[in-house]
């Protein structure tokens, strides 16, 4: 069957740093990754799927984190630290379009790092939409947020499940959207997709 949509991963798909920002953060700061973790294991989960927000967890953390500026400042500094796209991925995603083929990011965020990906990094001029936990309210490894997406794109687009192409550097993920009945691919490397969607 004919491929008509092609949902993208944001992180170590369309966006590659240089690392996360947890351990960016670490090095310029001397700050252990013990202390760091136990939020990023806990409370930032729960901003992932919109269930709290990260300006008001992040208030409860910044002295244990030796932050000494406000929680907006140590957001710029937290998104700038990531913001990395890969111009490669967006020149594919440009002659797709052109060719017909509706390019969505499909994204683990919470909702300031949304916002962020679609104004500042610009990502929203790239893409026909953005998909992101934070606002479908599930993870990446529960079967809701693509049955969710499917749902969408059925009744705005006319696109069935096994029409959608996914690409996620993460194999769980491409697990659970392969058992929802999506063309689900591993990303590796650039010059591996570059050559599987030649033919679409």
């Amino acid at each position: 069957m004919k491929i008509k949509a092609i949902i993208f991963d944001a992180d170590g798909v369309v966006i590659n740093s240089p690392g996360y920002f947890s351990v960016q953060y670490q090095k310029k700061f001397g700050v252990s990754g013990d202390v760091m973790l136990p939020f990023f294991k806990g409370k930032f989960q729960e901003c992932l799927v919109g269930k709290a927000d990260l300006k008001e967890e992040l208030e409860h953390v910044l002295r244990k984190w030796k932050w000494s500026g406000t929680v907006d400042e140590l957001l710029v500094w937290w998104f700038k630290s990531e913001h990395y796209i890969d111009d490669r991925i967006i020149k594919e995603i440009v002659k797709l379009r052109g060719n017909g083929i509706k390019c969505y990011l499909g994204t683990k965020q919470e909702k300031y790092r949304t916002q962020y990906m679609k104004k500042d990094m610009g990502l929203e001029d790239f893409f026909d939409g953005v998909y992101s936990t934070s606002d479908l309210g599930y993870n990446k490894t529960d079967k809701n947020f693509y049955k969710t997406i499917s749902q969408d794109l059925l009744e705005k687009e006319n696109i069935n499940p096994q029409e959608i192409m996914f690409w996620d550097d993460d194999q769980e993920n491409v697990n659970v959207a392969s058992g929802c009945g999506w063309n689900a691919f591993l990303y590796a490397n650039f010059e591996e997709f570059r050559d599987k969607i030649k033919g679409i």
